[in-house]
């Protein structure tokens, strides 16, 4: 059983014993043992956390988000409602595959993922970037950066905030960055 200090729905399922103190896990939602999810994180219904994946502190995982072995997620991380992640580039249902055959995600701290989007394992996602709903990412996202479509490009720059950067990277919030070998860099506040 998880710490007592960890909320679970009565039709939550939690089997991990290793969850923060302050997690909510919200009817219908299932976190597999072996799972290791960080503290005051949100886990809400129909979620499922397969037992190889690692949640930092203060995710919010909205409604039917699929996180299966392979994904590591960082602090301050919103994943929307119905995202769904990929670990194996070519599944078949005749071969089965152990975790060390399967392909790593890594979602850094603070990054948003819009409803609905796909991250295709494999790919590394960067600080406080930001996914458009409906997004499928099939490659490395830079930090700070916003995409979009299907496949996910890159169409702007994001503060830390969450907020769109002006041209001359600036946020509403007091925020500056400066551009560099591709991408962005907070520089003053």
């Amino acid at each position: 059983m998880p710490d007592p200090a960890v909320q679970v729905h009565p039709l939550g399922l939690c089997e991990s014993e290793d969850v923060g103190p302050g997690t909510r896990v919200w009817a219908w939602a299932h976190v597999l043992p072996g799972a290791r999810v960080g503290a005051d994180c949100n886990i809400c219904d129909h979620a499922f956390v397969e037992g190889g994946v690692r949640l930092g502190d203060r995710v919010t995982v909205k409604n039917a988000v699929l996180l299966f072995d392979g994904v590591e997620v960082g602090d301050d991380v919103f994943l929307g409602p119905n995202v769904v992640f990929t670990n194996d580039l070519r599944p078949r249902a005749h071969v089965k595959k152990g975790r060390d055959a399967l392909l790593p995600t890594v979602v850094e701290e603070g990054v948003t993922l819009g409803a609905g989007t796909v991250v295709v394992c494999g790919v590394r996602i960067g600080r406080h970037a930001f996914a458009a709903a409906g997004a499928v990412i099939t490659r490395d996202v830079r930090p700070h950066s916003f995409v979009a479509g299907n496949p996910a490009v890159h169409r702007g720059w994001v503060c830390v905030c969450g907020r769109a950067l002006t041209s001359e990277l600036c946020c509403p919030c007091g925020r500056v960055f400066s551009q560099g070998d591709g991408a962005v860099l907070e520089v003053a506040r």
